[in-house]
């Protein structure tokens, strides 16, 4: 095999590789129930698009109700995950040859809650990178009276104790924060 065939097989690989929907991660966050996106649609008739094109909310049961074949399971998928099941899916129905979804959702509809002995009680818009330490200095820091040991973090039914003092010695401790946690700050009783 020449240079310039391995050099070929190589960037065909990379290609695969890079499209390949085995390999896709979700970078950002997955879908929960009660989650609203805009779902668009191309990749098919005009009169079609508007059909299909529209806002969307994931049911208690995490699914997504589309025109024509019914609910998608959403719960638990990224971006990309749901749209390639979307597609597959008119595709498989016979729908539609070839469908092209995109899928937003708008940030400022994700938020996380802090409260208590912070300065500035407040819903903290959520991002990817958001943790517990991040989330409280969003909201102003901590007061002269917050117990920084005895931060609790409630998320989905259960409670997690943080102590913040240690996070700040081991960074590695801080919790990234999902849309919809929420964080009480104690008053310190000395």
């Amino acid at each position: 095999m020449t240079t310039k065939h391995t050099l070929i097989s190589f960037f065909c690989g990379v290609l695969l590789l890079g499209i390949s929907p085995a390999f896709a991660q979700p970078t950002g966050p997955v879908f929960r129930k009660g989650d609203t996106m805009e779902l668009r649609i191309g990749g098919v008739p005009p009169e079609e698009i508007t059909v299909i094109t529209g806002s969307y909310t994931v049911d208690g049961e995490g699914y997504v109700n589309l025109p024509y074949i019914g609910k998608i399971h959403a719960e638990g998928l990224g971006q990309a995950g749901l749209q390639q099941s979307i597609e597959s899916s008119y595709k498989s129905n016979e729908i539609y040859t070839n469908p092209t979804i995109t899928i937003t959702v708008a940030t400022t509809l994700r938020f996380v809650n802090v409260s208590g002995d912070v300065r500035t009680p407040r819903r903290v818009e959520y991002t990817t990178d958001l943790t517990v330490l991040g989330a409280i200095s969003a909201a102003g820091g901590f007061t002269d009276y917050a117990d920084q040991r005895k931060v609790r973090l409630l998320r989905e039914g259960k409670v997690q104790i943080v102590d913040v003092k240690a996070v700040r010695s081991n960074p590695a401790l801080d919790i990234r924060l999902l849309p919809g946690d929420q964080i009480e700050v104690p008053q310190s009783f000395w």
